[in-house]
């Protein structure tokens, strides 16, 4: 009895037949999210730091503070800026009720304050990203800088 060979034809059918159904299967779907990038994480981070600002500016604006609208307004302009950079999962908007719980009163001071922390800690987050977003970032920290200064004394 002689062995059997396989025809060229056959082999051929086979070995479609057999890309096919490893194709058709595909490598298997990651089930995790990939992380963030740095970069992204940090430009997340600073959009939560600006809607928070942003919301206390709110919180002394609707106590009667009008002098303060032109600047949450430029904290909005950096929000809306930054936002063009990553896409950030939709949250609640923040509102000038929805102040933090745990957080002190808004006051002026506390105002000045965080301004003035949140400009010294632009200069450090300028080496970890890509240089359009250090630019923006060093551009919101100037502006951080100037609102330390110029914010009233009093309302």
């Amino acid at each position: 009895m002689r062995p059997r060979h396989l025809s060229r034809r056959a082999l051929l059918a086979g070995g479609a037949v057999a890309l096919t159904a490893c194709s058709a299967t595909g490598p298997p779907q990651p089930s995790v999210r990939a992380s963030d990038s740095p970069e992204t994480t940090l430009l997340k981070d600073l959009i939560a730091e600006k809607e928070r600002t942003i919301a206390l500016y709110s919180a002394l604006i609707s106590g009667g503070a009008q002098k303060l609208v032109p600047f949450r307004d430029r904290h909005q302009a950096h929000v809306n800026e930054l936002r063009k950079y990553v896409t950030v999962a939709s949250a609640p908007p923040v509102t000038a009720t929805s102040t933090p719980t745990s957080s002190p009163k808004p006051s002026l001071s506390r105002l000045r304050d965080l301004e003035r922390k949140a400009a010294a800690l632009r200069i450090r987050q300028l080496d970890r990203v890509s240089p359009g977003v250090a630019q923006l970032i060093a551009s919101i920290g100037a502006c951080e800088a100037a609102h330390v200064l110029a914010l009233p004394r009093s309302l």
